[in-house]
């Protein structure tokens, strides 16, 4: 609930509009919590329609300027951006594990470290936004450009918000866009951060950064009408109202949304890399908190019992607990909404006849863990495809364990699913890995690795895992520029 300016220990973190740290028009406040212990940490603005409106309008003024800065001029302050994070590093990933439960070994400083890496590759590929020519005859020729869009709105989640709002951040104005970044009101403050350090080296307005709800804040923030395309990483529900948002202005929307994604292990792959691999994709060390968590495991019938075994061990050694600790291995879950979501799920699960709980379970009730939104990595086994823990996005370190036999069953049960962000396959057989690669409808699909998006990959999804693409040049080019055709006729001067 939204409250006056904080008084006492909580710090006030501002917003950043043209430049300059703000509070709200209306001095009101959001409290921000650390999810581990369930304590406020610090307050941010609760940005109305007069805030946003400021920040929309900074970016806009802003634009006609950077828009015409030389590619190597943006590059140049991007790569200072970049030195600026790497040494801000730890500090950024402190902030980031307090105030999203992530384990500050595990996810935390991999997470700051990679937006270094994502603003430097940016700065490297901000002059290939090249156009093309068509020599139509002697005297006449047509050429293309690629121009920036205007002012970009991106609303990123509270899972990764350092990752979401840097490749959101650095692709966007390497091109020559400014933008307005909407935080997620649950893990606002190293967005923030980002932000300020971004303003060092950036004209006013070029990057802004509001706070405040999604259903108040975000929707103002989409229907502004000088806000010229919307890049938005969330929910698959809230993608949709983002797209009714962009169609009354007929603009284009970037959508990376929910996923169920499937792991499927073939007999060649019943060894411990396959097990490492398996609990990776599956996002453990962040509280299995990934759209492109690889929640579905499909293990074959031939080494279904061995390989859960093993992998159960690995899982009931993870150490659950404080964010900060360096032995921590999975930190918290991000509020109080999602704990009781995740643990509804288990209980669903497990509530069918032939579910086998192989680790974890319900969150604990007693002890450290109780202070809390602490959930323990769950592996159920006996699953079948038709199961409400095997078809809807968890958002939580839920595994469910299916059994199968026949290729053209698990692909056929792989793509039942209206998601289709990620998948991984596991197998030593080139023939397997690329048959199955062609089969499955998915965005991104990876063979015996199950690492997370990083700068290069194009990556996106497909059906109600959203569309458009991220992290790489051609998501660059085709998310945040727009081409302009230019024919010149000097056949007769």
């Amino acid at each position: 609930m939204s409250s006056n300016l904080p008084e006492g220990d909580a710090p006030l973190y501002k917003m950043w509009v043209n430049g300059l740290e703000v509070v709200a028009q209306d001095d009101t406040t959001i409290d921000v919590l650390n999810p581990a212990f369930q304590t406020t940490i610090a307050k941010v603005p609760h940005a109305s329609t007069a805030d946003v409106g400021k920040a929309v309008d900074a970016a806009a003024k802003a634009f006609r300027g950077w828009r015409h800065w030389p590619a190597k001029e943006r590059a140049e302050a991007m790569l200072k951006i970049a030195d600026c994070i790497e040494a801000e590093a730890e500090a950024l990933a402190t902030l980031l594990a307090t105030e999203t439960g992530n384990a500050l070994r595990t996810a935390a400083r991999p997470e700051a470290a990679g937006a270094v890496g994502i603003f430097r590759y940016y700065a490297g590929v901000a002059s290939e936004a090249k156009g093309e020519t068509v020599p139509l005859s002697a005297g006449k020729l047509s050429y293309t450009v690629r121009e920036p869009l205007g002012v970009v709105a991106a609303i990123i989640p509270w899972n990764s918000p350092v990752a979401a709002a840097a490749v959101k951040i650095a692709s966007a104005i390497a091109v020559g866009n400014t933008i307005v970044v909407k935080a997620a009101e649950d893990a606002p403050l190293s967005a923030l951060k980002l932000s300020a350090i971004c303003n060092r080296f950036l004209p006013p307005g070029v990057v802004n950064c509001i706070t405040g709800y999604g259903k108040e804040t975000g929707a103002h923030l989409t229907a502004h009408p000088e806000v010229r395309k919307i890049s938005f990483t969330g929910s698959t529900e809230t993608g949709k109202a983002i797209m009714r948002a962009a169609a009354e202005k007929i603009i284009p929307v970037s959508l990376e949304l929910g996923g169920k994604s499937p792991s499927i292990v073939f007999p060649s792959a019943d060894s411990d890399w396959a097990v490492d691999g398996v609990m990776a994709a599956m996002r453990f060390t962040r509280q299995s908190q990934s759209c492109t968590a690889g929640s579905r495991l499909f293990v074959h019938r031939e080494i279904y019992d061995a390989f859960l075994d093993k992998l159960a061990t690995r899982l009931n050694r993870l150490v659950v607990g404080d964010p900060l600790e360096e032995s921590t291995d999975m930190g918290a879950l991000i509020n109080d909404r999602q704990y009781t979501k995740v643990n509804d799920y288990v209980r669903c699960g497990l509530a069918e006849p032939s579910a086998r709980l192989l680790s974890g379970g319900e969150s604990p009730r007693q002890g450290n863990l109780s202070e809390g939104y602490f959930a323990l990595p769950t592996l159920i086994s006996g699953v079948h495809n038709s199961w409400r823990v095997a078809r809807e996005e968890i958002f939580g370190p839920v595994l469910v364990a299916i059994p199968w036999s026949d290729e053209s069953e698990v692909l056929e049960m792989a793509n039942d699913t209206h998601y289709g962000l990620a998948a991984y396959i596991w197998t030593t057989q080139l023939g397997e890995a690329m048959r199955c690669s062609s089969a499955i409808d998915a965005g991104w699909i990876q063979v015996n690795s199950g690492t997370a998006p990083g700068a290069g990959i194009s990556f996106g999804g497909m059906k109600e895992s959203g569309f458009g693409r991220e992290f790489s040049l051609e998501g660059m080019l085709e998310s945040f520029t727009q081409r302009k055709s230019i024919t010149l006729d000097f056949s007769n001067t």
